[in-house]
């Protein structure tokens, strides 16, 4: 399934976050992205330099090479479209782009009640929906109440509310959420505040993906102005956006099917960066070092690459789904093919690396949650006691060397890979040779959507990723027997049908405990449970491979500042503070890395944070590629 591309911050205990301790937070043009790429199209490449649609302005052009599932944030996961969600709707907090920190957003200030149950949030009085009224915090409430209410608008990130008991908006600027016990994600709600006005017209939330009527109204840094499925996404700049107007009057996520095309763009100066599927190839950025006015950005990212086995796909009501092979659902079958994955040499041969081995579910960068296995826990490589492994589940030779199932015929797995995702085929290579040597053999399936086979659990195994947030919660969310669908016929937030009864009683205690070290122990103790399961084989942590245009860029910010990402952060802060190259709006020069921090006209100084929780979830939502 495409996964979302969505962290594990500092804590703090106080449960407030007041207007006082000013602080500085990259602004307009601190860190920027200056894209001033013309929009290339399988039809024919625009000039370098790009303007708006109206002819005037500027136009920042990013390759991507993922589709958008739904541009309704009620239903999107993909990290393209989290990402388009976090450009054009604020949410109740952001993350601060140097540490991962919480900052105001959409609220100003918050507050617990000393049980922690109630929580109330001050919404700021400057922001404004694009078509000019005003957003307050009855918006908030009626997003809340309407995922609380209607399965559809859960779809996405139900897992947020499930814990909610009311949600109510005393005043345009006071926003109270009741809870049923506590919940540890109060400051990392990473659901998008949609307008009320326009929203409470929509039927049905399963079938509205926000695609058909232009502009979209939204009160983020831009507005959604145009949209071709598989080709295109288009955003204006918001003008009127609280923390001040982007610098580039239009940003397009331009998608190519094939990755090398849009390498070859960039190359031509028809894009200004370029992202990968969501990264770039050791080949393609080899090739792409030392191109003039080329830089590469190359830093430890926040996502994990995994290989999942169907766990016997089924619905909450009981009834089972798809045609996963059996002899997966024995967890000796599943530990046996783990034990015969060479994690060095994809790490060496495949990432050639530009990433770590894998193994918890949470990547290094996010040190408080990251989790090794112990020694005697670990499935080490060793293709020998893999075989012994398969024999003792009944898994045996036949005279032709083939392992045979329980029905006597030959064991072939039938694996799940995107079709735009290099790493997917040359893993996908690697497998048909180590099981091979088993006697299993592998048929790689490579498709344009994964998506349809995925939900329908047609398929034995599949590579899988997701994007970390700074709160885990999401992420972990989506293997517990609630993120089920409801029936067959219907779409849950569930990842890979897992359903666990102990994984979810530690999934409870982690979201209702408020010490971040305990918090964190139980978490650590939850990944530990999915790595004995064996559902989840977590084989790298790729790294951030990336490439932009140092001729259209003048300064662009990671995140985080020091080394992290550019492309699918826990932000806006790329994209809304991107400088063109030839403005003379940057301020500072640019590092080995480009990452410029500087003061701008009109800075934004936001409120010190006393919240105890300082980490938020996935690219949001994560985030799935």
């Amino acid at each position: 399934m495409d996964t979302n591309d969505q962290y594990g911050g500092h804590h703090r205990t106080p449960t407030r976050a007041r207007g006082g301790g000013a602080r500085l937070v990259v602004a307009a043009g601190a860190a920027a992205l200056a894209l001033g790429a013309g929009l290339a199209t399988p039809l024919g490449p625009a000039p370098q330099q790009a303007h708006a649609a109206d002819g005037d302005g500027k136009v920042l052009t990013v390759a991507v090479a993922q589709s958008v599932d739904s541009l309704s944030p009620f239903l999107a996961v993909r990290l393209l479209s989290t990402s388009i969600h976090r450009l054009t709707y604020e949410y109740l907090t952001n993350y601060d782009a140097e540490d991962n920190s919480v900052v105001p957003g959409f609220a100003t200030e918050w507050e617990s009640s000393p049980d922690k149950l109630t929580w109330t949030y001050t919404i700021r009085s400057d922001s404004t929906w694009s078509d000019g009224e005003r957003a307050t915090a009855e918006d908030a409430a009626w997003t809340f109440n309407t995922m609380m209410t209607d399965p559809g608008a859960a779809t996405a990130n139900g897992s947020f509310v499930s814990n909610f008991e009311t949600v109510t908006a005393p005043s345009p600027t006071r926003l109270v959420i009741k809870l049923k016990k506590p919940q540890a994600t109060m400051t990392a709600l990473d659901v998008p505040i949609v307008p009320r006005h326009v929203w409470e017209k929509v039927d049905d939330f399963t079938k509205f993906n926000n695609d058909k009527d232009f502009p979209v109204v939204g009160n983020g840094p831009f507005v959604l102005t145009d949209y071709k499925p598989d080709s295109y996404v288009r955003l204006k700049a918001n003008k009127d956006f609280w923390r001040g107007a982007p610098k580039f009057d239009e940003l397009v996520f331009r998608y190519y099917k094939d990755q090398d095309a849009a390498v070859s763009a960039l190359r031509k100066g028809e894009v200004s960066f370029v992202a990968g599927s969501p990264s770039l190839t050791p080949a393609q950025a080899a090739s792409l070092k030392g191109e003039k006015n080329i830089r590469v950005n190359d830093a430890p990212g926040r996502r994990f690459y995994a290989l999942a086995t169907n766990p016997g796909a089924r619905a909450r009501n009981g009834e089972t789904m798809g045609d996963g092979h059996p002899s997966l659902l024995d967890q000796r079958v599943r530990n046996a093919l783990f034990k015969a994955v060479d994690r060095k040499t994809i790490i060496d041969k495949v990432f050639q690396g530009h990433a770590v081995e894998g193994a918890g579910y949470i990547p290094p960068r996010f040190s408080q949650y990251f989790w090794k296995p112990s020694p005697g826990q670990e499935l080490t490589y060793d293709p020998e006691e893999a075989g012994r492994m398969l024999d003792q589940a009944g898994l045996r030779k036949n005279a032709d060397g083939r392992r045979v199932g329980k029905d006597g015929k030959p064991i072939t797995y039938r694996v799940l890979c995107h079709a735009t995702d290099p790493n997917d085929k040359a893993i996908g290579q690697y497998l048909q040779e180590w099981w091979g040597e088993l006697g299993i053999g592998v048929t790689l399936n490579c498709l344009d959507n994964v998506t349809d086979p995925w939900l329908a659990g047609e398929y034995d195994l599949a590579f899988d990723g997701w994007s970390v947030n700074p709160d885990p919660d999401f992420v972990l969310s989506i293997h517990t027997c609630a993120a089920l669908p409801a029936t067959p016929e219907e779409t849950g937030a569930t990842d890979n049908f897992i359903c666990d009864r102990t994984y979810d009683e530690l999934y409870a205690r982690q979201l209702a405990e408020y010490d971040p070290d305990k918090r964190a122990a139980i978490v650590r103790q939850m990944e530990s449970r999915l790595y004995d399961l064996g559902y989840m084989n977590v084989m790298a942590y790729p790294n951030a491979v990336e490439a932009y245009r140092t001729d259209q860029i003048e300064s662009i910010t990671t995140m985080p500042t020091k080394a992290g990402n550019i492309y699918g952060q826990d932000g806006y802060w790329s994209w809304w503070s991107a400088v063109p190259a030839d403005s003379g709006d940057a301020s500072g020069g640019s590092s080995s890395t480009g990452v410029v921090v500087g003061i701008v006209a009109g800075v934004v100084v936001l409120a010190g944070v006393g919240a105890f929780l300082a980490v938020r979830r996935r690219a949001t939502a994560d985030e799935r590629e």
